[in-house]
Order: C-alpha cells, then sequence, then structure tokens
C-alpha cells in the first residue's frame, strides 16, 4: 500500500496524519506562512489550519480531511518518505522509547500499554493528552499535543489511561531550569500588543517553545531561530515580559543549552533585528 493510499485509510478512521520528507521531517514552510504570518492553527480541538492548502504547519498540519489529501497534498504524498500523526488531535500520548535501557525502564515504572516496535526501540500508546517533551529522562521522549510521531503500526496490546507518572516527567524535565537575568525585555510601550491580541503572541510562544522542544539536533541554531521568531513579531511593541522571555529559556535549557547560551543567542537576535 503506498502513502497516500494508506493516509487515506488512518484518515478515515479519525488519525489525523501529515507526509514526512527523507529525514523524518514534514515539509518546509511555504513563503506565506513564513513565521507563522497566517496565524497558524487556532486551537488544539480544530482539525483545519489558515487558508494556506499546502502541509507547512508541521505538527498542525495533520489532518483527516481526505480530500484535502487527495487533491492540494497529492504532489506531498507522492514525494512522502514516511507518514506521520498527531497523537494530541487523536487524544493520544507517545511514550517513545529509543533504546533498551529505556525499554527495560518503562517496564519496570509505566502500566502496560498497546505498544509498538519501532527501528531503535518502542512506542507505548495511552489515552490522553498532555504537553510534550523530549529527552525527560535518557531514551525517553514524549509525544502528545503540538507534536507529530511517524505511523509504525497500529501495534499490540489494550490501550491504557494515560497515568500521572507520565505526567510528571514533563514537569521534572523542565523543573532545573535557572531563570534569565532581568534587563533581557525590549523596552516599549509595554502591555497589549498593539497590532494583535494577547492570544496571538500566546500561540507564537507556544509554537516556539515546541520548536525547541521538537529539536533532535542542531538545538543552537533551532533556539536561536525560535527567539529570532518571536523578536521579529513582538521585539518592537512591548509585549514580552520575563514571564516570556523564561518560557523560552526554560524550554532552551531542557534541550541541554546553558543560561550563558540563551542569554546569548537571545541578545544576538536583537542585535540582528535592531531591536
Amino acid at each position: 500500500m503506498n502513502a497516500l493510499a494508506l493516509a487515506l485509510r488512518l484518515a478515515s478512521a479519525g488519525l489525523p496524519v501529515l507526509p514526512l520528507r527523507a529525514g523524518k521531517v514534514p515539509f518546509g514552510n511555504c513563503p506565506a506562512c513564513a513565521r507563522n504570518a497566517c496565524g497558524g492553527r487556532p486551537n488544539m480541538k480544530t482539525p483545519g489550519r489558515c487558508a494556506c492548502p499546502l502541509p507547512c504547519h508541521g505538527w498542525a498540519a495533520a489532518t483527516t480531511d481526505t480530500h484535502r489529501h487527495t487533491t492540494e497534498w497529492a504532489p506531498y504524498w507522492q514525494r512522502a518518505a514516511a507518514i506521520a500523526y498527531h497523537p494530541g488531535d487523536a487524544g493520544l500520548t507517545v511514550v517513545d522509547l529509543d533504546n533498551d535501557a529505556a525499554i527495560t525502564w518503562a517496564r519496570a515504572t509505566l502500566p502496560p500499554t498497546r505498544t509498538v516496535p519501532t527501528t531503535r526501540g518502542e512506542h507505548w500508546i495511552y489515552q490522553g493528552t498532555m504537553s510534550s517533551a523530549n529527552a525527560v529522562r535518557p531514551g525517553v521522549d514524549i509525544k502528545s499535543r503540538m507534536a507529530y510521531t511517524r505511523w509504525l503500526g497500529p501495534g499490540e496490546g489494550a490501550m491504557t489511561v494515560l497515568p500521572t507518572v507520565i505526567r510528571a516527567l514533563v514537569v521534572k524535565a523542565h523543573a532545573p531550569a535557572r531563570r534569565a537575568p532581568s534587563g533581557l525585555v525590549v523596552s516599549g510601550a509595554g502591555g497589549e500588543c498593539p497590532h494583535r491580541t494577547p492570544a496571538f503572541l500566546e500561540r507564537g510562544l507556544t509554537m516556539a517553545e515546541q520548536r525547541i522542544i521538537d529539536a533532535d539536533k542542531a538545538v543552537h541554531a533551532t533556539v536561536y531561530g525560535a527567539f529570532l521568531a518571536v523578536l521579529s513579531t513582538h521585539g518592537r511593541c512591548g509585549c514580552l515580559t520575563d514571564t516570556h522571555v523564561n518560557r523560552l529559556f526554560t524550554a532552551a535549557q531542557a534541550k541541554g543549552e546553558s543560561l550563558r547560551h540563551c542569554t546569548d543567542a537571545w541578545a544576538n537576535a536583537r542585535t540582528r533585528l535592531g531591536v
């Protein structure tokens, strides 16, 4: 069965899917949607996107709309190297276990659930959604809301309700972050962003956080790019606060970045943009 045929079958069954190109990554942003200029995904419960017909929003491109897959997205499915899905939209959380040690830990710690073999380990799939995060412990990633994961088959075993022990992993992963030093906020008008609603700022920050969390290589460059994207949109309007900057720094430090590197990357982004 080719990629499009399988994608249509999965979408018809209620699983929001998207095509992946070589390297297990989504197709790149189109010019109209660069830096989320189109507004992106309205909310986590809406399967639709902006007016752009291309699968250009990573995890947010996943959809059950079979018509869209067979029309606007057909050329991408012809070039697809794999199929991915958005677990959060399907009401699921995937615990991605990358090696034997991680599998041994899961068997000793987590309740049994549906299991799917991967090239290096296993996916354990639970009912329920949560925040996504990579490297919550050695060899363990969490894929749920605002993340995608490859479709590798239906798996075996009954699916279990998402337990508290898994939710706690994400909280623990972000706990050690050190707060950003004061003085990083761009001065400006202050208060509500004058050109967009507060929801636009929140969505931009959330997408920047998830971009950092999803990085599995070139983390330095990804952090800098995420900082640059936030500052390019909100760096001159005075709506960023220390709390917002700390959210971005926390995501970066959860990926192993030092506080110094975060501070330098933020300063370099400001210098480049002249803010």
